[in-house]
């Protein structure tokens, strides 16, 4: 089966800076890839040139059987990738129900619409609190919501970038359950991740990037039973 999301031998550069160098990363459709590494490996570099933010100076990015390097963020985002951004980015002054509804998009082809209701039976927490504004809530809800709003926009692909970052052990307990249920949807995720108990709980495989480089790629099991390889990339 061909990778749902593809990547060969992208680099990528911040001004004069080379920052990605010929990275390789295959998700395949309907799994959970987790994208592991130190702080500035190059993970939410990755994960932004992949949706367009950093534009690849070579190599190839495809998505389904299209490539999309070179194609503008909102034709990326229209082709099913949805992007859920480190700082979540939500509309404070408006309701959960308010920021679900300014991101509704129409369903793909054969695909089961994002409903508001569909996502409270996976989110019981927006459910509770519908009706009040995104800045009244916790890091923790806000991550949630900021996904939620995101498959409103009926996405085939989510890109995750450091979702548990700043929560408390609690909530990414609750995130990973949600993301569980996400996969049981057959919804393909990618997600950039330090915490490397968080991505046991979710991933079916793992890819580690250091210094802009991919060095790792096995399955979430071989990965444990690496001891080295989480030593030498991903030990603080």
């Amino acid at each position: 089966m061909a990778p749902h999301l593809l990547l060969h031998g992208v680099n990528a550069h911040y001004g004069r800076a080379h920052i990605l160098f010929d990275v390789d990363l295959e998700v395949r459709r309907g799994e959970v890839m987790a994208l592991l590494g130190r702080n500035g490996a190059g993970k939410s570099t990755t994960i932004k040139t992949i949706i367009g933010m950093v534009r690849a100076t070579s190599g190839r990015i495809e998505f389904g059987d299209e490539r999309i390097e070179r194609e503008p963020i909102y034709r990326i985002s229209r082709r099913g990738l949805g992007y859920v951004p480190e700082e979540r980015r939500i509309f404070s002054e408006l309701t959960v129900l308010e920021n679900l509804a300014v991101a509704r998009r129409p369903a793909r082809d054969g695909a089961q619409p994002w409903t508001t209701e569909r996502l409270f039976a996976v989110f019981p927490n927006l459910a509770e609190a519908r009706n009040r504004m995104g800045g009244g809530m916790s890091g923790g809800e806000q991550q949630m919501l900021a996904i939620a709003r995101t498959l409103m926009g009926n996405p085939s692909c989510l890109l995750l970038d450091e979702p548990s970052e700043g929560l408390s052990p609690k909530i990414v307990e609750l995130l990973a359950e949600t993301i569980v249920a996400l996969r049981r949807e057959q919804l393909t995720i990618l997600l950039s991740e330090q915490n490397l108990h968080f991505a046991r709980m979710v991933s079916d495989r793992a890819t580690i990037i250091e210094k802009g480089r991919v060095r790792y790629t096995g399955t979430m099991d071989e990965l444990d039973s690496n001891e080295a390889i989480q030593q030498e990339y991903l030990s603080v």
